[in-house]
């Protein structure tokens, strides 16, 4: 091990970077070979993976090329928040729009007070740090409970309700965080607390949500329907992309709340949910370098130490802020939803499905520890890690749960397509009939593929084939010449 680390530190900084980042993209899915037959999720492989080839552990990656890769946490953001934009449809908010304002505010804010209290009177850690680690109980992660509803082909109130709580929860959070590590990082250097240091945050965020959708309706523009091919519409909208997020990096913000906007807006104007597909089928590999290079930042001795934040070492934080954060979310989705009149299968069981945390919460872990550096940034990044990995393992499982016991999806074949018992002239059909009529009914909502990431591969393959055809076309044309 130690041969390979000298023969990366001793190439060129361009080699030792490319090799570096080859083996975080191929050990990162080697791994998910081990987890999916131990049934974990791929985000617990990729974690690992940092933690085994960091330099707590193997050292394969030098600590120079982990400390190039900050930027890797915004892009990862960048990504994450405009797929996430695709479910703000005006649409369908105008129908319950401030009945899951009432939700979310009541599950995100009874998760975080309830990590505050506990963490700054039980615990007795820093006062600012608990308040940063409190905005982050707020968020949930959308992928994982996405995949299962559409796994499951869930429907009704309760997933309905679900998409636009957990779309609302990261602004709740992207909120929460920026005032609360705004005031840790004045508290770092000595400054005093006054209305500006919690107001200015706000109105960056503000402006950050304005230029997410001038950039969302300059997507449009440039986008017009079938004037561009394929290829360009993913060019144009990853250019974008990572123009919104170098200028909240600039500003020194989170990207989160601006291309939430950016995809917020395009949905809206141009009703395109392709992109979004094609999208989401390009991003993995930079969502497994950003979990993985999140493992390389993990480190073993802090969860036994308690740093600067207190006397109880991390280990227990991070247990403690998981079991915390599942009782606030649980408890404030039900008296939320039993505020504003929720049937009784949806605010039993929503909060099981808000419990899922990973990408927004890391991502944002891993600015605020470029924020506050020190013990303290390694103390809040390793205290989201170390939790991130338990509600991974649990969080699918609580989501699919909670879509089975809210009568959201069914594995009886009647309840799946229901069928008329009789024909319009009010004879009685047979089993067999029915039988055959829902076949044909299910048939005609299958898609092409049955994988969970069929739709996203299906748009991404078609950019691909229209992109190979327009090329033999010009080669075509040029040899004519």
């Amino acid at each position: 091990m130690n041969f390979f680390q000298n023969l990366i530190a001793a190439a060129p900084p361009a080699s030792g970077i490319i090799i570096s980042v080859a083996l975080m993209l191929f050990l990162g899915f080697a791994m998910t070979r081990l987890t999916k037959r131990l049934k974990l999720p791929n985000v617990t492989a990729y974690i690992l993976t940092g933690i085994l080839i960091g330099p707590f552990c193997l050292r394969l990656i030098p600590t120079s090329v982990i400390a190039g890769m900050d930027f890797l946490s915004d892009i990862a953001l960048a990504f994450i928040a405009f797929g996430t934009g695709e479910f703000f449809r005006f649409s369908q908010l105008k129908k319950n729009g401030a009945k899951v304002v009432v939700i979310t505010l009541a599950e995100a804010c009874l998760a975080s007070l309830l990590v505050f209290g506990v963490c700054f009177f039980v615990l007795r850690l820093e006062a600012t740090f608990c308040a940063v680690l409190a905005a982050l109980a707020a968020a949930t992660a959308p992928a994982s409970t996405l995949m299962t509803m559409r796994q499951m082909g869930a429907r009704g109130d309760f997933v309905d309700t679900l998409l636009q709580v957990v779309a609302l929860d990261d602004i709740v959070s992207l909120v929460g965080y920026s005032v609360a590590i705004a005031i840790a990082a004045a508290a770092a250097v000595g400054g005093r607390f006054d209305a500006g240091t919690a107001l200015l945050p706000l109105v960056w965020n503000l402006l950050v949500l304005l230029l997410g959708g001038v950039f969302g309706w300059l997507l449009t523009k440039l986008m017009p329907p079938k004037r561009r091919s394929t290829d360009n519409r993913l060019i144009i909208s990853v250019s974008l992309l990572f123009a919104v997020c170098g200028i909240c990096s600039l500003a020194g913000v989170s990207p989160l709340l601006g291309c939430m906007s950016m995809g917020m807006i395009y949905i809206n104007l141009s009703g395109d949910e392709k992109l979004f597909k094609q999208l989401n089928y390009f991003s993995p590999p930079i969502l497994l370098l950003f979990f993985v290079r999140s493992g390389l930042n993990f480190r073993f001795d802090a969860l036994f130490s308690s740093g600067a934040i207190g006397s109880v070492p991390l280990l227990a934080v991070g247990i403690i802020y998981f079991l915390v954060r599942v009782a606030g979310k649980y408890l404030g989705a039900f008296f939320g939803c039993l505020w504003v009149g929720k049937p009784k299968e949806t605010r039993r069981f929503l909060g099981l499905a808000l419990i899922p945390q990973a990408g927004v919460a890391i991502g944002l872990a891993a600015l605020g520890a470029r924020t506050l550096g020190g013990e303290r940034g390694v103390a809040l990044e390793t205290i989201i890690l170390a939790s991130s990995v338990l509600y991974e393992l649990v969080g699918p499982a609580c989501a699919k749960l909670s879509l089975y016991l809210s009568h959201s999806y069914s594995d009886k074949l009647e309840d799946i397509v229901p069928v008329e018992s009789t024909t319009p002239q009010g004879v009685p059909k047979t089993e067999a009939e029915k039988l055959i009529e829902r076949i044909h009914a299910i048939q005609k909502t299958l898609p092409p593929h049955l994988s969970a990431n069929a739709e996203n591969e299906q748009a991404f393959s078609e950019a691909a084939d229209e992109y190979y055809e327009n090329t033999r076309m010009q080669t075509r044309i040029r040899r004519r010449r």
